[in-house]
């Protein structure tokens, strides 16, 4: 039986209703938690809740729309008064060049990415409880240069400096504020990009495994452990970081580690 770190903690995953998102989701299910999910689609919200299980809600919410965020607040606010861990995690990436990239492109991510992130955080703040958790899902394009990202990671490195700004505004509420930064993870969001040619997934992962040093592409489970590492008591003592979840791929030389082998 998984431990049981959220037992009866109220938790809301927004883009809880895929990928890291509901894989996050199910992992703080698992431990007791009752879950909010947020997300636009609601045929993808339904078939969440039926994964995820019992004590679960699911709210139809564009965050790039302010007023569309207060109400959600607003129902959690109804149906259990608190909220004790937020992981603002949704996101969305459009692979064009610098060229290409149309004024409506560089919008939509900045809305979601960026804008929906600080105002989630913003209107959550007033039900956070002392001792409550936030995590940012950032990304390591944020670090360092991926042609056809310009926008996406800008918007990531944004998220970054939310996580250390917000850290040291929140401390003194009681509320922890942690980053977590996923490298190539196998997940939907690749195959749904606009401006990704989904027939060459395949080829695109091979790429970047022969850039990781684990020779594997990450799974989202592994990115929830870490979200719940974050979001737990067991990282009481840990403010405004970053923890980095890509096989070593910034940190390590992969013709090096090649090299020796």
């Amino acid at each position: 039986m998984p431990n049981q770190r959220f037992q009866n903690k109220v938790v809301l995953v927004t883009g809880g209703n895929s990928g890291i998102g509901l894989v996050t989701a199910k992992a703080f299910a698992e431990e007791g938690a009752n879950i909010i999910i947020c997300g636009r689609d609601p045929k993808t919200l339904d078939s969440a809740i039926k994964e995820i299980g019992v004590n679960t809600l699911a709210i139809q919410a564009d965050v790039s729309q302010v007023s569309e965020i207060e109400s959600m607040m607003n129902q959690i606010h109804g149906k259990f008064n608190r909220l004790d861990v937020l992981f603002a995690n949704v996101g969305i990436s459009k692979f064009f060049s610098v060229e290409a990239t149309t004024e409506e492109a560089f919008d939509a991510q900045v809305a979601v990415n960026f804008k929906g992130v600080f105002f989630t955080v913003q209107k959550a703040i007033p039900l956070m409880t002392e001792g409550g958790a936030i995590v940012l899902n950032a990304s390591i394009g944020s670090q360092t240069g991926f042609p056809t990202t310009s926008v996406y990671s800008a918007t990531k490195a944004a998220v970054r400096s939310l996580g250390r700004t917000f850290a040291a505004e929140l401390v003194n509420k009681g509320i922890r504020v942690n980053v977590v930064s996923p490298g190539t993870i196998q997940t939907p969001i690749l195959r749904r990009a606009e401006g990704f040619n989904p027939d060459n997934t395949d080829v695109f992962l091979q790429h970047f495994v022969q850039q990781i040093p684990m020779k594997r592409v990450g799974k989202p489970e592994e990115v929830a452990k870490a979200v719940l590492f974050l979001a737990s008591t067991d990282a009481s003592s840990i403010l405004g970081t970053e923890m980095i979840v890509d096989g070593g791929m910034l940190a390590i030389s992969v013709f090096y580690c090649d090299s020796y082998s």
